[in-house]
């Protein structure tokens, strides 16, 4: 690996518009879990599971993110990509902090709002030693929102199971996989060099690049997961993690 570097982007620039009032006056990333803002539940796992360069993307409140940020000496390399002027979505926000990872070999990239103890570092080592040019982590669990796989697992495109709409290229192969996204994946810089520069979900320039380069699924089996997308999402997961104490 580069440098022996293990960088990873948390995706922190999102409205939050799900969690209704909490977000009003406050970054989705400094809503608290057990009194714990997540960014910062997620900046220690990451530092315990071996990173040591991380980028993280802001846009709503994004000021508060830059000063919570200043309170605390995490001893990891942490940089800012400031989407305050646009948002750029999920793939946008990767193609604006392409220079953070000019030193970086791979590229852990993680929701802010997503809680698991899924072996990064793990994903990340195996992931930095494949040919392959993403690994999408993925579940077997009930969401309206597929990834779709061929038979070799690589990447074709979103299938919404309510809607019946498929995004890829033709019809959907009969013996395809449909997986639930984790919201982590992992990706080599190196693939998104030639996009332009705009706001896009990262999903449209994963289909570009699976056209030439493998971008696979990696099934997931942590000991639990979270998306704290909302309000009741976030009191479950306090709840279990109470219980587990």
């Amino acid at each position: 690996m580069k440098r022996n570097r293990r960088t990873a982007f948390i995706l922190a620039a999102g409205l939050g518009t799900r969690l209704k009032e909490l977000t009003v006056n406050t970054p989705k990333a400094l809503v608290s879990i057990n009194k714990v803002p997540l960014l910062k539940v997620l900046l220690e796992e990451l530092k315990k599971q071996g990173f040591n360069h991380i980028v993280v993307n802001i846009h709503h409140f994004g000021e508060q993110i830059i000063e919570f940020l200043k309170q605390d000496d995490y001893g990891i390399d942490i940089e800012i990509s400031d989407e305050r002027p646009l948002l750029m979505d999920t793939g946008g926000a990767i193609l604006q902090a392409l220079p953070y990872f000019a030193d970086s070999e791979a590229v852990l990239v993680h929701n802010v709002d997503v809680l698991t103890n899924v072996d990064l570092k793990g994903f990340y080592d195996g992931f930095a030693q494949s040919d392959d040019a993403a690994w999408l982590l993925t579940q077997e669990r009930n969401s309206k929102r597929k990834l779709v796989f061929d038979k070799n697992d690589n990447f074709l495109g979103r299938y919404n199971t309510e809607t019946n709409i498929f995004d890829g290229d033709g019809a959907m192969p009969d013996n395809c996989k449909l997986l639930s996204f984790s919201g982590i994946h992992l990706f080599k810089p190196e693939y998104f060099k030639d996009f332009e520069l705009k706001p896009c979900y990262v999903f449209e320039l994963y289909k570009k690049i699976a056209e030439n380069h493998r971008v696979t699924s990696k099934l997931i089996h942590p000991d639990y997961w979270f998306d704290l997308g909302t309000q009741e999402q976030l009191k479950n997961a306090e709840l279990w993690l109470s219980s587990r104490r």
